[in-house]
């Protein structure tokens, strides 16, 4: 059972038919075969989840609620809690969640996940960024966070990537204040669209980036490098 979008994905690429439920937020892969789906996830079901009896629960401690998990415990289930704030934890805890699901052999997509960014040539001069991942209020990548860190590895700096808060609410007028090379919108959790950009940062160039690419663990990281690099190089104002 996993109510981790990425790891529903690496799951069901490495293990097809182990997972018995899934988020709504659980669209890739595209056939999830008998999955059940059991709400979203900050808000499943967990009376659903329970009555599944799955050998394991797949969560991770940003996108899922602890008492959510703590229900789900006291149900008599087992919880694995996946922290990612990098790209190398990222790739261990997919290992650790693949080897709890029961995968006898290391998959070919993390082998090429790992060889795909450890060919990855920064960006230089590096660039400056700010990462809106919503608006209304606006808010920002701030310190420790995977999406900052894949676009450090690109050689692009969060410029609010020292903030005490891993996502802070910036006023618009500070963002722009800040003077960033460069805006990167990602197309979720907020689906940013080319008319934001002008609209919001009309004196800078802004990037429109695949969320997935972005922001999921997974089978998406053979081919993130390529495609956020070639958007990064599309930016425009």
């Amino acid at each position: 059972m996993s109510l981790v979008p990425s790891l529903t994905e690496a799951v069901a690429v490495s293990a097809p038919g182990a997972l018995v439920g899934v988020t709504d937020w659980c669209t890739h892969p595209a056939d999830l075969g008998g999955a059940v789906r059991i709400g979203g996830t900050k808000n499943p079901d967990v009376t659903a989840v329970a009555a599944l009896r799955p050998d394991l629960v797949l969560a991770h401690e940003e996108e899922n609620r602890e008492p959510d998990l703590a229900a789900l415990r006291a149900a008599g289930l087992h919880v694995l809690v996946t922290e990612i704030r990098g790209l190398d934890q990222a790739l261990a805890e997919l290992g650790r969640v693949l080897d709890a699901c029961g995968v006898p052999n290391r998959p070919r997509w993390l082998d090429e996940a790992e060889a795909a960014w450890a060919a990855v040539e920064p960006y230089e001069p590096p660039r400056t960024a700010v990462v809106p991942i919503w608006r209304r209020p606006w808010m920002v990548l701030g310190r420790d966070t995977f999406a900052g860190d894949l676009l450090a590895r690109l050689g692009v700096r969060n410029l609010y990537g020292d903030h005490p808060e891993r996502y802070p609410r910036v006023p618009l007028d500070d963002l722009n204040a800040a003077a960033p090379d460069l805006v990167v919108l990602p197309d979720e959790p907020y689906r940013f669209t080319p008319d934001d950009g002008p609209e919001a940062f009309p004196a800078t160039a802004t990037a429109l980036v695949d969320g997935r690419h972005l922001t999921w663990y997974g089978p998406s990281l053979v081919t993130a490098p390529r495609s956020l690099a070639a958007a990064l190089r599309a930016a425009r104002r």
